[in-house]
């Protein structure tokens, strides 16, 4: 077997389509763009939305509100859910582990609802409100390596 000797299989190549070759070819005279108008001209370009020249409905409507792609990643844990988890240490991987928050989560902020009695160790990027981190004092736990207390507004 050379290279020169080697060709595809029957049917595995079709040839292409020669537009505007003469009317047995099935695509002659106007090449399959129809009669006249924009889009039977070279060069036509419309973009998406494009509504004939009338003001596009995107363009019509009100610009309203901000959606902010931090809030896909951020999540927020109830002070009673960390009594459900068997570690005492409490980073954002445990977090995860355990199904409080999604593993698409880059923040998280625990916020006080309900009671707690186990003396809980927060580390890392997990962010306090103070009445939970109040709640985690009071059980004997703390707040370690991290700067992200802020007060509940």
């Amino acid at each position: 077997m050379y290279l020169n000797t080697i060709s595809p299989s029957l049917g595995a190549k079709k040839n292409p389509r020669r537009v505007g070759r003469g009317i047995g070819s099935g695509l002659g005279k106007t090449g399959g763009r129809g009669h006249k108008g924009q889009k039977s001209r070279s060069g036509n370009k419309i973009h998406r939305g494009f509504e004939g020249g009338q003001t596009p409905l995107y363009r019509r409507l009100p610009k309203v509100g901000f959606h902010s792609l931090k809030k896909l990643q951020s999540a927020q844990i109830i002070l009673g859910d960390l009594e459900k988890i068997k570690c005492i240490n409490i980073n954002l991987n445990i977090l995860k582990k355990y199904g409080l928050v999604s593993n698409k989560i880059r923040f998280a902020k625990i916020i006080s609802s309900g009671k707690i009695s186990i003396p809980l160790i927060i580390h890392g990027t997990i962010r306090v409100s103070k009445g939970a981190q109040c709640a985690i004092e009071t059980a004997g736990g703390k707040i370690e390596d991290n700067n992200y207390i802020y007060e509940d507004k």
